[in-house]
């Protein structure tokens, strides 16, 4: 059996990783599979980058915790690739706190997109994103 637990843990995790990771974090968007762990340097090349706002996400309910000011329209790839995985940074832009795998919707990735195909110079948005914990 897998570890559970409570709804309550699960809100304050969430809630935690907000703190740690600080005020304007940056999702980034890479090609590739994901590195082995946070620790490991980014891999593959960087599609696009995401500027969080300065409290970039609600208060965790249920389990899950979404981000704040969705949707975020107008930002444009630097690169063209097929993205494979993201990572969530502080706002030094070089400590990853979180990663995960990118697939089209319906593939089972961490995170989903409607077209994985990113071209440079396309403009890309996110039109919602929750984090969920584990252990419901």
């Amino acid at each position: 059996m897998a570890l559970q637990f409570s709804t309550t843990f699960r809100n304050a995790l969430l809630d935690q990783l907000e703190t740690t990771v600080g005020t304007s974090a940056v999702i980034q968007i890479f090609t590739g599979a994901a590195p082995a762990n946070c620790g490991t340097a980014d891999s593959g090349t960087k599609l696009i980058e995401f500027d969080l706002a300065s409290d970039w996400a609600a208060a965790a309910s249920g389990g899950s915790k979404a981000l704040n000011s969705t949707p975020i329209t107008g930002v444009t790839a630097v690169a063209g690739g097929t993205a494979g995985y993201f990572r969530i940074k502080d706002s030094t832009k070089t400590t990853c706190h979180v990663q995960g795998s990118i697939t089209a919707t319906g593939g089972g990735g961490d995170a989903t997109m409607d077209n994985t195909s990113i071209t440079s110079g396309q403009e890309v948005d996110i039109s919602s994103w929750t984090l969920t914990a584990p252990g419901a």
